[in-house]
């Protein structure tokens, strides 16, 4: 019940998150001192720890969806599996978010 809450909730949170990123181009687009304060914004502590909340969302939101099409098909719905899939949907997620700021860091070789 709490994994399909959050999965709403993310929904809503990714709405949300989405207009920031179009306040972020339109700054973009307004010019360099637009784009420097929107800038300044989203760098700041407070910026990037909602950046790192809305990019668990978006990977979380991923997840559980892939794991509701496995329910759609009729795959799942025993009482362990769906535990079992709660929590891989949760620790896939914290992987995919931190290993996408781990590349966005540089942390991670992903190539030239």
């Amino acid at each position: 019940m709490l994994l399909s809450i959050s999965h709403r909730i993310t929904g809503i949170a990714l709405a949300l998150g989405s207009l920031l990123l179009v306040c972020w181009l339109a700054a973009v687009a307004s010019g360099p001192e637009a784009f420097a304060t929107a800038q300044a914004v989203v760098g700041s502590l407070p910026g990037r720890l909602l950046l790192f909340g809305w990019s668990f969302a978006l990977f979380y939101h991923l997840c559980n969806g892939i794991r509701h099409l496995f329910w759609d098909a009729g795959y799942g719905y025993e009482l362990a599996t769906a535990y079992c899939s709660g929590l891989t949907v949760l620790a896939v997620s914290f992987v995919l978010t931190l290993g996408a700021w781990a590349a966005g860091y540089g942390l991670l070789p992903l190539g030239n």
